[in-house]
């Protein structure tokens, strides 16, 4: 992947970064692939705000992304790959050999005409799918199934990826890029390689507006606000909004944890992303 850098023509383009695509498919998707998508605003079905920060942005189509990769060992064909606006990886067109189409999410270093293939155990190639009790230690791997048949939940995004590294008694001990170490079941499906579009990162959007068109709405700082209106409003001069940050409704925020000590999957995390990591 590369990245694009403009002249300064205007002010917008100043300082404008952006991920090249030339590499994708120019056209629209496969309709019979698509959905409607309805936009909300952040309300929910009385009118009223309850995700801030939400607003506007372009009309979309939703692609339906085939998560769960349980067409075992028919091999496809990858026809091309897509710009998807609702995620920030990249999504490859699969045409199965008994004539079925699908999206999945494109791995890095996967090519148009290359094949990938799921199975119970298969080839450790990029964009190949199989159950994580038969990948070698060390295997990078994304989409990772938490429960087996439910469709991968993990490392989704724009290059991230996950890391088999042990098994124990049918379990397999995967790292996941927040530092988190955990067990997931052996059954669960998982895709080989690192996610594609890493650069997405990289990018410098260099004006508010563009944000617009992606849905996103500004949200104005809670030490900018009167006290009535937010906990760290108010002061004379300006001021950093106390010891304790908070939401606008009192929550603990900012690296204040909310995970269940009681939740029952405590168990299969080995080690907490929030440890302390060596070095720190």
């Amino acid at each position: 992947m590369a990245l694009k850098q403009y002249r300064p023509s205007s002010p917008a383009r100043r300082g404008l970064v952006l991920v090249d695509r030339s590499h994708l498919h120019k056209g629209g998707p496969v309709k019979a692939l698509t959905e409607g998508l309805t936009k909300t605003g952040g309300r929910n079905n009385t009118g009223r705000i309850t995700s801030r920060g939400m607003s506007g942005g372009h009309k979309r189509k939703y692609r339906v992304i085939d998560f769960k990769r349980r067409k075992w060992d028919v091999e496809g064909t990858v026809e091309r790959l897509e710009y998807d606006p609702n995620r920030t990886a990249f999504i490859a067109l699969v045409a199965y050999a008994d004539g079925e189409q699908a999206y999945v999410l494109a791995p890095q270093r996967l090519q148009v005409g290359d094949k990938i293939v799921a199975g119970k155990k298969v080839d450790v190639k990029p964009g190949n799918a199989m159950q994580t009790s038969q990948m070698p230690v060390g295997t990078i791997i994304h989409n990772v199934e938490l429960k087996p048949g439910k469709g991968g939940q993990l490392a989704r995004s724009a290059g991230t990826y996950a890391q088999v590294v042990g098994k124990d008694r049918g379990l397999t001990i995967i790292r996941l890029g927040s530092g988190e170490t955990r067990y997931i079941r052996g059954e669960c499906m998982a895709t080989v390689g690192a996610v594609s579009n890493p650069d997405n990162a990289n990018q410098n959007l260099a004006k508010a507006g563009r944000n617009r068109w992606r849905g996103k709405k500004p949200l104005t700082r809670g030490v900018a606000k009167n006290p009535i209106d937010h906990p760290h409003g108010g002061g004379e001069g300006r001021t950093s909004g106390g010891r304790h940050p908070v939401t606008p409704w009192g929550k603990p925020t900012k690296g204040a944890k909310t995970r269940d000590p009681k939740k029952a999957s405590n168990k299969m995390i080995i080690r907490s992303r929030h440890a302390k990591r060596k070095g720190r």
